[in-house]
């Protein structure tokens, strides 16, 4: 899991801007054309790739280079020198697109089974292991936002605000009920978690209580408490009745 949650929110938005940058039909088959050339490859090549002028490519492509899809420099290609300017040269960047709406996390669930395979006890079982370790990463997570923050004494209310931020960050979509109950109205690790709802969701419980516990958010626990459609745990007053069985996410 990135410790940075603002940076995934970043991520995400940047993503969907590639996307609609590609939308464009040619600026989609140059780009295609330069990712599978495997080298850099010039305007009249990429131009000449989808049957448009130089110029339109240029404008095109200077678009995937401010999108941060490719990058320019000039250079004589085949490292053959001519007199004269270098012509500009474009090539692939290592950036990765990926967009979900609703928001979904999978890469933090994969991060947080690899750690807890990585250091599995020898008195603990998989699953045990799984929820230890997302307790542990809740926690330094709300530990290194409260040092940051320094927000003094967080009480029920204070501390469901000061958590409403992290959650949306991560894509829980969380909705204020009362002044002392938060519902998340998405889970991130969905469909995963109606495969395995026991595992998942416990982990997913562990992670929040342990954000919280972390934060220093006194009176209010991460309780499961299961709906159709909406993750599995809620946060709410610490000591009320609300839990419930782990149920599939639909």
């Amino acid at each position: 899991m990135a410790s940075d949650p603002s940076a995934q929110a970043d991520a995400a938005d940047s993503a969907i801007d590639s996307v609609s940058v590609l939308s464009e039909d040619s600026r989609r088959r140059m780009f295609t054309f330069i990712r599978r050339a495997r080298r850099a490859v010039t305007r009249d090549e990429a131009a000449a790739s989808v049957g448009i002028s130089r110029k339109l490519a240029a404008f095109h492509l200077d678009k995937l280079v401010d999108a941060g899809l490719l990058r320019a420099r000039y250079e004589n290609p085949g490292g053959i020198r001519k007199v004269g300017r270098q012509p500009k040269v474009y090539e692939p960047t290592d950036a990765q697109i990926s967009v979900s709406i609703p928001d979904r996390r999978h890469e933090l669930l994969a991060d947080l089974l690899l750690d807890a395979v990585l250091t599995e006890g020898a008195d603990e079982n998989a699953p045990q292991a799984a929820v230890r370790t997302a307790q542990q990463r809740g926690r330094q997570l709300g530990e290194a936002v409260r040092q940051e923050t320094r927000p003094g004494r967080l009480g029920p209310e204070r501390g469901l605000t000061a958590c409403e931020q992290l959650l949306d960050q991560y894509g829980y979509e969380p909705v204020r009920e009362t002044s002392t109950q938060l519902r998340l109205r998405n889970c991130p690790f969905h469909p995963l978690a109606a495969k395995a709802p026991d595992l998942v969701c416990g982990m997913n419980r562990a992670f929040l209580s342990g954000y919280l516990d972390g934060l220093g958010v006194n009176g209010i626990q991460a309780v499961l408490a299961p709906e159709p459609g909406e993750c599995c745990v809620r946060l709410g007053p610490s000591g009320g009745d609300h839990g419930g069985e782990v149920a599939q996410d639909s």
